[in-house]
């Protein structure tokens, strides 16, 4: 684990621990996502944060200006102690280690399905149910639409891969056979 990373996850575990104290978890969950897609899908942004050239009190002032009332108090607080501190490169960091210790915390898994097509609300509900009983946690699903599975569904969560693509089935089919000859 890098420095970095170690250092994120003390600032993400400070940001949940306000946040549970608040019971903000979920608001703070969401304001951080957007903060973090906001800032890393604009180029402008980034650069605007990482300039040397554009003073701390200036970058902090736009930020409160662009943020106020859209953000809380202590997510705004800890984006200005990062950039305060010059580690405003943390900020998917902060977000990844937020959303691990709320995952232990709340005994939530992340689920990314892939399928050959969007899933309906009613089939995300059925496999995070089916898989929420498998894991005993509560399964957040990530549909990703994936046509080369041919059909069925792979699920990954964590570590564990739970191929029932009819891909992956011809896959396992075509090393059994291999392994015969």
């Amino acid at each position: 684990m890098s420095r970095d990373t170690v250092v994120a996850k003390r600032y993400a575990k400070a940001l949940f621990e306000v946040a549970e104290q608040e019971q903000t978890i979920m608001e703070t969950e969401q304001e951080l996502r957007a903060f973090v897609e906001a800032v890393s899908g604009d180029a402008e942004i980034r650069k605007f944060i990482n300039s040397p050239n554009i003073t701390e009190e200036v970058k902090l002032q736009v930020l409160a200006n662009s943020f106020e009332g859209k953000l809380s108090t202590s997510l705004i607080n800890t984006i200005k102690l990062l950039i305060q501190r010059s580690r405003a490169d943390l900020f998917e960091d902060l977000l990844a280690g937020y959303l691990e210790i709320q995952e232990y915390k709340l005994g939530l898994a992340h689920a990314k399905v892939y399928s050959t097509y969007a899933l309906s609300e009613q089939e995300i509900a059925t496999v995070a149910e089916e898989f929420g009983t498998r894991e005993h946690k509560t399964i957040r699903v990530e549909n990703i639409v994936d046509p080369s599975l041919l059909g069925g569904l792979k699920v990954v969560i964590g570590d564990t891969l739970y191929d029932g693509s009819l891909a992956g089935k011809l896959d396992r089919l075509e090393k059994s056979f291999n392994r015969r000859v």
